[in-house]
């Protein structure tokens, strides 16, 4: 691996990561030339398994993947990503693209398959458009770690009294079913609130189906 570009900042966050895999050193360094012209941090690799090797990153970041590697190829890669579960937002660059190839790679979540010689243009609108995916998946998933934390946070009794709460039971219907008096439900649900720094029932029910789709 090759990392192409300084680690920099840019309005106190880090800048935005594009990896390059592709095994021609001289579309390796004529991307990285590119794309750290226009502000990005650029990491190179010649291999899909010495991309492997390599930790995932904690900023937006997309991957410029050449179709034809050797040995795992660019498919076979964003097969391996994908099984591994790591979501990135993939432009693929060939020199010899094919609409089989370009069906499933774009079936697969690839945002661009893009056939060399392409203009420029073309590739850094791919990057932002990749970038912009990878920002917002980064955000969703930053908000559903939060939101597992407060869960955490919950006694049992207190995450008994959530899930009849946001069924939409009243704190007389929760008491019966629980077999406990209605001040003791009261006092648990308002911990609930508090833990789970909900303002409303309504943000509270929000936030169980999304504790509930993100299991």
């Amino acid at each position: 691996m090759k990392p192409d570009s300084e680690s920099g900042m840019q309005g106190g966050q880090r800048r935005p990561l594009v990896y390059v895999v592709d095994d021609d050193l001289s579309v390796r360094e004529g991307l990285a030339s590119l794309l750290c012209s226009v502000g990005w941090r650029v990491e190179s690799f010649a291999s899909a398994a010495e991309f492997l090797r390599h930790e995932a990153p904690a900023e937006p970041s997309c991957l410029v993947l050449d179709v034809g590697l050797p040995g795992l190829s660019g498919m076979d890669l964003q097969r391996e990503l994908a099984t591994a579960d790591r979501h990135l937002p993939i432009i693929f660059i060939t020199g010899h693209g094919d609409i089989p190839t370009t069906v499933r790679a774009m079936k697969a979540g690839a945002v661009e398959f893009l056939t060399k010689p392409f203009l420029e243009q073309e590739l850094l609108a791919s990057i932002e458009q990749a970038l912009a995916r990878d920002r917002e998946a980064l955000a969703q998933r930053t908000e559903i770690a939060e939101l597992r934390t407060r869960y955490e946070t919950l006694t049992p009794r207190e995450r008994e009294v959530m899930t009849l709460v946001v069924q939409g039971m009243m704190n007389k219907q929760v008491a019966a079913e629980l077999g406990t008096r209605q001040i003791t439900v009261k006092t648990h649900r308002g911990r609930v609130m508090r833990k789970m720094r909900a303002e409303s029932l309504a943000e509270l029910v929000r936030m169980a189906e999304r504790l509930e789709r993100e299991k």
